[in-house]
């Protein structure tokens, strides 16, 4: 290819800033690989669509490439061929033929165009990846940019900071959330921007939650076989680049939208939590297209079979597995991290975070990408969630990962599920699950906080179709319905999908109402689904993945009932925060503490007396009572009027009506009846004596409160008289 004269030669450089570094006359590249022996810089037009320049990177200091270009300017626009041996066999794939993506990389321009270029082997060959192509890939790459350092884009952190105990998360998608949104303007709908309009903010406000999660957002690809069938990858568990949002969740490639959705959110009251996904790339497995790692050093970023380097250890289920223990590589990540840190995130949930806690022997709670965490200044600062699983072998660890983490809870899940099916056997499970699973999370000093409890996420059925499908219903997704899980743990309540059946439906909206008070009243953090506040469906899909149209994104034009089940969820998001009891900041130990001689949570059966032995083991059980009483559950000095409050939670999976003997407490004069989800959103909230009889319906939860002194009683009638005026909705506060 013939040069251009345009620029100057590259200097020696820096080593020690990886990525695209631009100062007052210049940009410094640095590009880590241990085994590569050449690295080509190519230079673009601003649409990166002509290759205009190539440089060799001048330097190579402790395995990183480096050089420094004289005059080059933010807005550059680049990608590297890096050149080194192509022994599959031996666990190496470079091919400069290649263009590839630094992962460095903060801004991309260009999408991803799938072809026989972009595979570092013939697609048609007979010895397949042992083959070589000489194809050029950089017309179907996309590129990337240089970014200045601009003070300008770093928010400042807000002074509050949620504690984990009043921490209430809400998983949501960047795009899926907003497409729909009748007040956001067509060129913001789908992207940050949406989610930064006042609109949007005030409605996330007014649930009550306190923290949105948002699907991933770092620059991904869409795979092969959902482009073949004019799919494309919704979620984006599929990432390129980790230091890049994604372009199509961008007006014009600014990288500020971002930053102002954050400061938006702020501004409410609200955190922003990031879903990562540093497990994996979308490079797949060694028939998987060469983009970035694969191609820059393939032997250092994932991890091979040590007996056959040719093949990838796939504990991902997605072909290949990051290296998080090698050095440079954990740099990255940890790079990536405090990247998005500076950006004003103020958390982070780990797809299949188990990966990263692997070394050759397995998990290890000491491993380099644990210790890094625990020494980072900024990170430990953090909210970080695990989802504590991936496909390798002993990949199942909740409950085990270090103190300072939360994990996705999925025991809670499906015992719920189970419970409110009708399914045998599940009280004393439940019973766990709604103290905070202390017998998966106490210890080391951990808190009920560190169980992220949750009926529904963006993998599964949504809230809606849970209660209305006992199967599911993947057809759109282009796999003859065999992708997705087989097991639910649901119930359609007698009809399969939409029905015209009053009975089923009442039953399916009041199973709705039960799953979601029990997510939201039981000790732990909560995670809420978008859109589950107000009934949506997938129609079935419980596999969503690849479908960026109507079956993913929420429809806000609601009905009567939707509206009212929104409202049902501000209602319980607005006594979980105004009743200390509800989120206590310590395991029970269902034990007569010495200074109260009271229990901090007690079982009580439908004849208001102590569940008895027998009745734990009693398979057919399917109705119990949890007393929480605050002067033996919360620690240190609660806020004025907590100490003496006791509630009576009551859940009944019978299909029929039980007699229900208001118990007897110490203290306690009335039982005052807040919630019941057969009267949701009822105005008259009445009062029992100890041993007066209320009858629950079949299929039902409530939630009574007592105030055992002057002080707690008083906040209860605050919360009585504001259940009658309707005032339920409304942030938590700060």
């Amino acid at each position: 290819m013939k040069k251009s004269t345009k620029w100057a030669p590259a200097e020696a450089g820096s080593p020690h800033r990886l990525g695209a570094t631009a100062d007052e006359d210049g940009v410094n590249f640095a590009l880590f690989s241990a085994h590569a022996t050449r690295v080509e810089l190519c230079l673009f037009d601003e649409t990166g669509t002509k290759e205009l320049h190539r440089v060799d990177l001048p330097e190579h200091t402790d395995e990183v490439w480096h050089g420094r270009l004289p005059g080059a300017k933010p807005g550059l626009v680049y990608g590297y061929r890096v050149h080194g041996p192509y022994k599959p066999e031996k666990g190496h794939r470079f091919n400069h033929h290649k263009l590839l993506l630094d992962p460095y990389a903060r801004a991309l321009v260009g999408q991803l165009q799938w072809g026989p270029s972009l595979f570092g082997y013939q697609l048609d060959h007979p010895d397949a990846d042992l083959s070589f192509c000489e194809l050029d890939s950089a017309p179907a790459m996309p590129k990337a940019r240089v970014l200045a350092d601009d003070p300008r884009l770093i928010p400042a952190r807000p002074a509050w900071r949620r504690p984990w105990d009043r921490t209430i998360v809400y998983e949501t998608h960047a795009k899926g959330f907003t497409q729909r949104h009748p007040a956001v303007p067509d060129d913001a709908r789908g992207r940050f921007r949406g989610l930064a309009h006042p609109e949007v903010i005030a409605y996330i406000r007014s649930l009550g939650v306190s923290a949105v999660e948002l699907l991933p957002i770092h620059a991904f690809a869409d795979e092969p076989h959902l482009h073949d069938h004019g799919l494309t990858n919704f979620w984006g568990y599929n990432t390129i680049a980790f230091f890049a949002p994604d372009p199509r969740y961008l007006a014009g490639g600014q990288l500020a939208d971002f930053t102002e959705m954050v400061e938006r959110l702020h501004d409410a009251g609200l955190e922003v939590l990031l879903d990562v996904v540093y497990n994996h790339t979308a490079e797949g497995n060694g028939l998987g297209p060469t983009l970035s790692f694969k191609g820059i050093d393939n032997a250092s970023y994932y991890r091979l079979d040590p007996q056959h380097p040719r093949h990838y250890i796939n504990d991902t289920g997605t072909g290949n597995t990051v290296n998080a223990n090698h050095p440079r590589v954990l740099q990255m990540i940890m790079d990536s991290l405090r990247y998005w840190a500076s950006l004003g995130v103020d958390g982070f949930r780990f797809d299949l975070a188990t990966v990263l806690g692997r070394e050759p022997q397995g998990f290890d709670q000491t491993c380099g990408f644990f210790q890094a965490w625990r020494q980072d200044p900024v990170l430990t600062g953090l909210k970080l969630i695990a989802e504590p699983w991936d496909c390798g072998p002993g990949g199942y660890q909740v409950g085990n990962f270090p103190p300072g983490w939360a994990e996705w809870n999925d025991a809670f899940r499906d015992q719920v599920r189970a419970f409110w099916r009708g399914d045998e056997k599940q009280v004393p499970s439940l019973a766990s699950r709604l103290t905070g699973s202390a017998d998966r999370f106490r210890h080391r000093g951990r808190r009920p906080w560190a169980s992220v409890n949750f009926i529904t996420a963006h993998d599964g059925f949504t809230l809606a179709d849970l209660v209305a499908y006992n199967d599911r219903h993947n057809e759109a997704n282009g796999e003859n319905n065999r992708d997705g899980n087989s097991n639910n743990i649901s119930w359609n309540c007698g009809a399969e999908g939409p029905t015209d059946d009053e009975e089923i439906l009442k039953l399916r909206a009041r199973q709705q109402r039960n799953l979601l008070l029990t997510l939201l009243l039981a000790h732990g953090t909560p995670m809420l689904l978008a859109g589950d506040e107000a009934g949506r469906t997938q129609q079935g899909n419980n596999n969503a993945y690849c479908q960026d149209n109507d079956i993913s994104w929420v429809d806000w034009d609601r009905t009567e009932d939707q509206e009212a089940l929104t409202n049902f969820v501000r209602k319980l998001l607005w006594l979980r925060d105004t009743l200390a009891v509800l989120r206590p900041k310590r395991h029970a130990r269902g034990r007569h503490p010495t200074r109260a001689g009271i229990r901090d949570v007690a079982w009580v059966d439908a004849a208001g007396r102590e569940l008895q032995p027998a009745q734990w083991n009693d398979a057919a059980m399917r109705s119990i009572g949890m007393l929480a009483d605050a002067r033996a559950l919360l620690d240190g000095r609660p806020p004025a009027g907590q100490h003496g409050v006791t509630t009576l939670l009551v859940v009944n999976a019978h299909h029929d009506l039980v007699l229900w003997t208001m118990p007897a407490h110490h203290g306690v004069a009335r039982w005052t009846r807040i919630v019941d989800t057969n009267a949701p959103l009822e105005r008259e909230i009445p009062e029992y004596a100890p041993g007066d009889v209320y009858e629950v319906t079949g299929r039902s939860a409530l939630l009574f409160v007592s105030g055992t002194d002057a002080a707690s009683t008083a906040l209860v009638k605050e919360v009585v008289d504001g259940l009658r005026r309707g005032e339920i909705s409304g942030p938590v506060g700060r």
